[in-house]
């Protein structure tokens, strides 16, 4: 059974999601998104568990989409992990932390990302640049000036 994004659970029919392994925070992701697909979510048979996110975001710090990422986010990266299982996901930044992983994912609707990419900061002031490693924009140790999140070739 699949891992499933809250993508998944807002567009797929009920059969199709039945058995695949969410987060018990997804429901109240759910429950704000669309309360009515909330309580059918709950009447579907499903792998529900809070797992430890420490590898999904030291992936996520590596790939520097940390920012990017909330904590149901990073939940559903630690299932998916944890169980070997497929992800589906229309998140480009879920995807693209499975894809530093090497973990296989698929799109639910939206179109499958096509290559990797990384992000670093970068200083609007004098250029100078550093990992992103937290979920914070940070101000420049060298100049002060804010530094920016930007897309890096990998």
């Amino acid at each position: 059974m699949p891992a499933l994004d809250t993508a998944a659970l807002l567009h797929w029919p009920a059969e199709k999601l039945e058995g695949g392994y969410v987060a018990h925070s997804q429901l109240d992701e759910l429950r704000k998104l669309s309360p009515e697909r909330a309580m059918l979510i709950e009447s579907i048979e499903m792998n529900w568990s809070t797992p430890d996110v420490s590898d999904a975001q030291s992936a996520a710090i590596a790939t520097g989409d940390l920012p990017r990422l909330s904590n149901v986010d990073l939940e559903i990266i630690a299932i998916a992990i944890q169980t070997g299982e497929k992800l589906f996901t229309d998140d480009y930044s879920i995807q693209n932390v499975c894809r530093k992983l090497g973990h296989p994912f698929e799109a639910v609707s939206n179109r499958k990302s096509e290559q990797l990419w990384a992000w670093e900061l970068k200083c609007i002031g004098c250029k100078s640049t550093r990992k992103v490693e937290t979920s914070e924009e940070m101000d420049c140790k060298i100049c002060g000036s804010p530094m920016k999140v930007k897309r890096v070739r990998v």
